[in-house]
C-alpha cells in the first residue's frame, strides 16, 4: 500500500474515534467495546471520553438516575422499542430492558415517573425505588394532539418544581412567509412556535387543556429547568436563508453567521418574536425580519425579549444541561453545557457545529464568553466542513458522580466525559 495513503487512513481512524476496528458485543448485551477504543473527541486538560455504547438507533435526549443507569430516547424504534435502559459501570454500559412503541426525543424523571415524548403525545411511566419502569407496556398518556407538520416535529420536554410539564412546539416554517403572504400576522403562532405548559399528572391533555407558556419561538430542541433561579432556560434554533431570500439586503458570509442561535430564559407571557425578530450576535441586538419591513439595520420592536446569550449561526443546538455535579473543576458549577447537532447550511462557508460548549453562568444568569468544551464528534476536518459529520451531538445528561453524557443520533453512540485531577 503508498505510505501517504497507508498514512491517511490512520489519520482518519483515530479522527473518527477509532469506528473502523470497534466492534459491537451484543452476546451479554453489552454495547460497550474495549475500553482501549479512542472517542476521538478534544476536551480540557484534565478531561477525558470514553465510547460507552455504539450503533444504538438515533440516539436523541437521555436522563440519568442515581442508580447509574441511563434511559435513552431513540427517534425511532429499533427491534420495535423506542427507549432503551443501560446500566453504567464504568466505561461500559449493558442493556437492561427497552420498551416503549414509539420514538422521540423528549425524555425526563420527576417524582417518581419516567416520562416521554413522541412527535404527538407525551406519556410518563411509573417507576419503582430502584427508579426501573414499573409496567413498561402500559405508560399513562399525559398530552395528545400535539401538532405533527414534519419540520422542528420532535417535541422536548421538561418539568418544573411546581408540577408542571413544558413541552416544545416548534413551527412548521422557516419565517412564516407562506402562511401570511400579506405580512400581517403569522396564523399558526396561536398552536405552535411557543413552550405550551401543561398540568404532570393530569392524563389525556390536549392544548385547550394547556397554556402558552412562551411565544415567538421557531423552534426549540434543548430546554432546561435552572434551579438557581427557579426558571426555564431555551435554546432556539435561528431562521435560515437571510442571502437566498434577500440577496440584496445580506450577504452570503452574513447569511452563513445570522442569525444567531439563542439562549433565552423564560417567563409566563414572553414573547421572542419569530417570525418577526432575528438576533444578530454580532451587532448585538434584535433585527427586524426583512419579511416584515427589515432591512439589516432597523432594531425589533422593544415588546420582544432579548436572549440572554447568544451564538453562531446554524449551529442547530439540539441539547441543554445545567451541570450541577462536584467531579468536575468549580468554574463548570451551575454554569451550561450545550450540545449543537452540526449545520447544513453554512454553504459556501464550511460547516460549523458538531460540538458541545460551556457556558459559564454566575447567579443564574450568563457570566462570561461560552467556550468549546468537546470537539471532534464530526470525524475529519474535511468530513465536518462539508457536514458529511461521523457523530452529531444531540442529548445531554449527568451522571450521579458528576460524569457528562452525550448522546450521537448518527451513529448511535454514547460519550462519558469524566474529570480527574492532574
Amino acid at each position: 500500500m503508498n505510505k501517504k495513503i497507508f498514512f491517511a487512513l490512520c489519520l482518519s481512524v483515530f479522527a473518527t474515534g477509532g469506528l473502523l476496528s470497534f466492534k459491537l458485543i451484543k452476546s451479554d448485551n453489552s454495547f460497550s467495546g474495549p475500553q482501549t477504543v479512542k472517542s476521538g473527541l478534544t476536551l480540557p486538560d484534565g478531561f477525558q471520553a470514553a465510547i460507552i455504547a455504539d450503533n444504538l438507533g438515533s440516539a436523541r435526549h437521555l436522563v440519568a438516575t442515581p442508580q447509574g443507569d441511563i434511559y435513552v430516547h431513540l427517534a425511532g424504534t429499533k427491534n420495535g422499542k423506542g427507549i432503551l435502559m443501560l446500566h453504567v459501570d464504568g466505561d461500559k454500559a449493558t442493556l437492561k430492558s427497552s420498551f416503549a412503541n414509539f420514538g422521540g426525543t423528549g425524555i425526563a424523571i420527576k417524582n417518581g415517573y419516567l416520562y416521554a415524548s413522541n412527535n404527538r403525545e407525551v406519556y410518563r411511566y411509573k417507576l419503582d425505588d430502584k427508579n426501573e419502569v414499573i409496567n413498561p407496556d402500559k405508560p399513562e398518556r399525559i398530552v395528545t394532539g400535539l401538532i405533527d407538520r414534519r419540520t422542528h416535529a420532535p417535541k422536548a420536554i421538561e418539568l418544573d418544581n411546581d408540577g408542571n410539564l413544558y413541552v416544545n412546539i416548534g413551527a412548521y416554517s422557516n419565517i412564516c412567509s407562506e402562511f401570511d403572504p400579506n405580512k400581517t400576522g403569522c396564523p399558526i403562532l396561536d398552536s405552535a412556535a411557543g413552550i405550551w405548559q401543561f398540568k404532570a399528572d393530569k392524563p389525556n391533555q390536549t392544548y385547550g387543556d394547556g397554556v402558552r407558556y412562551a411565544a415567538g419561538l421557531r423552534n426549540v430542541v434543548g430546554l432546561a429547568w435552572n434551579q438557581q433561579d427557579n426558571q426555564l432556560f431555551v435554546m432556539q434554533h435561528g431562521r435560515d436563508e437571510l442571502h437566498n431570500l434577500f440577496p440584496n439586503l445580506y450577504t452570503v458570509h452574513q447569511s452563513t453567521e445570522l442569525p444567531a442561535e439563542c439562549m433565552f430564559a423564560l417567563k409566563k407571557g414572553d414573547n421572542a418574536g419569530w417570525p418577526y425578530v432575528y438576533y444578530d450576535w454580532m451587532q448585538q441586538k434584535n433585527m427586524l425580519g426583512p419579511e416584515y419591513g427589515g432591512d439589516g439595520k432597523k432594531p425589533a420592536d422593544s415588546k420582544y425579549i432579548n436572549p440572554v446569550a447568544a451564538y453562531p449561526g446554524h449551529y442547530a443546538p439540539d441539547g441543554l444541561l445545567f451541570y450541577t455535579g462536584n467531579q468536575f473543576p468549580e468554574k463548570y458549577k451551575n454554569g451550561a453545557f450545550i450540545a449543537f447537532h452540526g449545520s447544513w447550511n453554512r454553504a459556501p462557508e464550511p460547516q460549523a457545529g458538531y460540538c458541545v460548549v460551556f457556558q459559564p453562568f454566575k447567579d443564574g444568569k450568563p457570566d462570561g464568553k461560552w467556550e468549546v468544551f468537546a470537539d471532534g464528534f464530526a470525524g475529519t476536518e474535511e468530513q465536518k466542513a462539508s457536514g458529511h459529520a461521523v457523530h452529531r451531538p444531540c442529548g445531554l445528561a449527568q451522571g450521579p458522580d458528576g460524569s457528562l453524557y452525550v448522546t450521537d443520533d448518527n451513529q448511535g453512540t454514547i460519550y462519558k466525559i469524566t474529570y480527574k485531577k492532574q
